[in-house]
């Protein structure tokens, strides 16, 4: 399997050359050179199959430059840090199925690719005997999910931007606290999109990526998109071998559009019988919502929610769909990436928006509304979502077809959301004893202001060689 990038400008590469280039040398994303689909036969043979396996069977159809065993003892050793044996349990709530994926060491949905992805490096860098540093920018979860992914491990330097006083305080703490020789914490003086740009700019400097062997670990890695395809298959699995019902539909919260395009990659291998519908969940930021049902594709103003991590208004994995709406065509998806990054807007035809609407369904939940369904879903259920999961759980309801299962992602723990989850439903969640020892913990971060050749400095004066 060769991997291309979304401009065209890359001859075709391995995966393991993908992984460690993370944004393609033109500027572009990085996808599969085709896709693979599964029959009927393989389907029913995935239905038994533990986590673990399942995620082999499914990376291994993008993954041949990697030894088989090898490939499963990465897999292996990156999901034994999780506390539940299932990795991604389904948990029936009334009329959803709840797909934990908060079951990972910094209880988020990103641990699942993370942990796979810091093997990964660790193991190709000890393969080649180099050294990397990774930079990348997270509005909440990313930041702490990929520091625990490689603090400590040799060969690897890892610095990550946040907005500054713009995450939850367990967030900040769950990357602060994090005090490893190689681990650099820097709080950004501007919202995720800022740090979000200066990360691709600095990506987009290939002699400064060269030189400092930058290696990326937010959704722009391909390694990333394909870690979170396995656990839509794996639930996909798990309902149509508890319900005997073939097709599912999934209600996804989402702001940088990476972990419903790798729904949509898996909605393209099992085919649109299985997954009927992906439902794109948004807060208030809803660029994407206003893309899916009106066709604009508009910057807006950056509104700061309960949900954090959706605060977004630059969705870093939409050229990867863009892609595929513009027929596969590298040329005219360059253009129009190079026209929004001037104008802030991408606009589309008639027919492309009914294909936008064949792929998609997509509802924006304000902060009343995010606030009403964790108080309902806590008093009907007596479960509690966090902010991200209750805009999906809102937004999915909104969709259900009849007969049709509804599975909701699950994102984060809600712990991590305490002061929203307490207003809705008149006290704190639960606290595991992992987030209650971090807030004793000696904490080390630098505040920087939001310009290219200060981060720059910073990288170079504390990067590994």
């Amino acid at each position: 399997m060769n991997y291309i990038s979304t401009r065209g400008g890359l001859a075709p590469v391995p995966f393991k050359v993908a992984v460690m280039m993370g944004l393609a040398t033109d500027g572009g994303l990085l996808l599969p050179e085709t896709l693979p689909t599964v029959d009927e036969q393989t389907v029913e043979f995935w239905l038994d199959l533990s986590y673990q396996r399942l995620a082999f069977e499914v990376m291994s159809m993008f993954i041949d430059d990697i030894p088989t065993e090898a490939l499963r003892r990465l897999i292996d050793k990156s999901y034994s840090t999780f506390t539940h044996p299932e990795i991604t349990p389904l948990v029936q709530q009334g009329e959803c199925h709840i797909l934990e994926l908060f079951h990972g060491p910094t209880l988020a949905f990103k641990d699942i690719a993370l942990q796979f992805l810091g093997n990964v490096f660790e193991y190709l860098l000890e393969e080649s005997g180099s050294s990397m540093n990774i930079l990348g920018a997270t509005s909440g979860d990313t930041g702490s999910a990929a520091i625990y992914g490689v603090r400590g491990k040799k060969r690897i330097n890892i610095f990550i931007l946040h907005p500054y006083k713009r995450v939850s305080p367990i967030q900040e703490l769950q990357m602060t606290t994090v005090t490893d020789p190689n681990v650099f914490n820097i709080a950004i003086r501007g919202t995720f999109d800022d740090g979000q740009a200066i990360v691709k700019n600095i990506f987009n400097d290939i002699p400064f990526k060269d030189t400092f062997r930058l290696g990326a670990v937010n959704s722009i890695n391909w390694a990333r998109i394909l870690a979170q395809v396995v656990y839509y298959v794996f639930a996909y699995c798990r309902i149509a071998k508890a319900t005997g019902k073939q097709t599912v539909t999934f209600s996804v919260p989402t702001g940088n559009f990476g972990d419903i395009f790798a729904g949509y990659i898996a909605r393209k291998m099992l085919s649109a019988k299985r997954i009927n519908r992906l439902v794109l969940a948004t807060n208030e930021n809803n660029l994407l919502t206003r893309f899916v049902m009106q066709g604009d594709y508009s910057l807006g103003k950056v509104v700061q929610t309960s949900s954090p991590s959706m605060d977004i208004q630059v969705a870093s994995n939409f050229e990867r769909y863009l892609y595929f709406l513009y027929g596969q065509d590298p040329q005219r998806t360059g253009e129009g990436m190079e026209s929004f990054a001037k104008t802030g807007r991408l606009t589309f035809s008639q027919e492309e928006q009914e294909k936008i609407r064949q792929d998609f369904v997509s509802a924006s939940v304000d902060e009343a509304g995010t606030t009403a369904i964790i108080k309902d879903f806590f008093e009907k259920h007596g479960y509690v979502l966090d902010p991200h999961t209750a805009v999906g759980v809102k937004a999915g309801l909104a969709f259900q077809g009849p007969e049709m299962p509804l599975i909701c992602l699950a994102t984060a723990h809600p712990a991590k959301f305490g002061e929203a989850v307490a207003k809705a439903i008149g006290r704190e969640p639960d606290m595991p004893e992992s987030l209650r020892a971090i807030k004793d913990m000696k904490a080390r971060c630098e505040v920087l202001d939001p310009e290219i050749a200060t981060v720059k400095n910073f990288v170079s004066l504390h990067a590994i060689y």
